[in-house]
């Protein structure tokens, strides 16, 4: 029985002996790939013809993997933006202002965050924005005289200490007399360090009353969740 693609044989061949692939073939004219694989079997490429098909598949490859790393980004952003929409939904719900809200969001990042054996309330991290919102909640909270506080700073051996204590300083808005101690980290020593880490800044100050209220806080709301069925 003579084959429906019969009338494209000779022009499949020609192109096959101009060096050209088989997927390239099969998209051109329509042939199944199965059909072609057969028509195929026997003609013989010459060496430059077999590399520029390796050739020609590098490319495809390369251009294919580029074209998917484009589709999962998009994708990514998608997801991210449903999540950002997410999240604003969930904030636009809260009160933001109300002083039970802020204190308990404290005792949560407190319960994972801060210092819990000392005889005072303190709390580190390499991230201002969370050491921004620590202050904000401790002085609007409790009236902490951020003039007061005492700040460490732990830096990596290359980091020079006055710079990273001027941009704490003026990342966070405290005087950098409350800069008191500063330890650097000799097992980085010669290890260059990325330029945005600026260390970790540990704030200390408060009676420890607060970090008291906030460890009970904290743990008494995660037991009442626990417990809901």
């Amino acid at each position: 029985m003579k084959s429906k693609w019969s009338h494209l044989k000779p022009e499949a061949i020609r192109l096959r002996k101009l060096g050209k692939s088989l997927p390239y073939v099969h998209q051109k004219l329509g042939i199944p790939k199965s059909t072609l694989s057969y028509w195929f079997k026997d003609i013989e490429l010459t060496p430059e013809q077999k590399e520029k098909l390796h050739e020609n598949w590098k490319n495809a490859l390369g251009k294919a993997r580029k074209e998917a790393v484009k589709w999962h980004n998009a994708q990514k952003t998608e997801r991210l933006s449903q999540a950002k929409q997410a999240a604003s939904e969930t904030l636009d719900r809260l009160d933001t202002e109300n002083s039970d809200v802020l204190e308990l969001a404290l005792a949560i990042l407190y319960l994972g965050e801060g210092s819990k054996k000392k005889v005072e309330t303190g709390l580190g991290s390499s991230d201002p924005k969370i050491l921004l919102f620590y202050l904000k909640a401790l002085t609007k909270l409790y009236d902490v005289e951020i003039s007061t506080l005492r700040c460490q700073l732990h830096l990596r051996a290359d980091q020079d200490e006055e710079t990273m204590k001027k941009y704490w300083s003026d990342t966070l808005n405290i005087p950098i007399t409350c800069f008191k101690y500063v330890h650097h980290d000799q097992r980085t020593a010669g290890k260059a360090t990325y330029s945005d880490y600026k260390g970790v800044c540990s704030i200390t100050g408060g009676s420890v009353a607060i970090q008291r209220k906030l460890m009970y806080l904290a743990y008494d709301f995660v037991d009442i969740i626990c417990k809901q069925k």
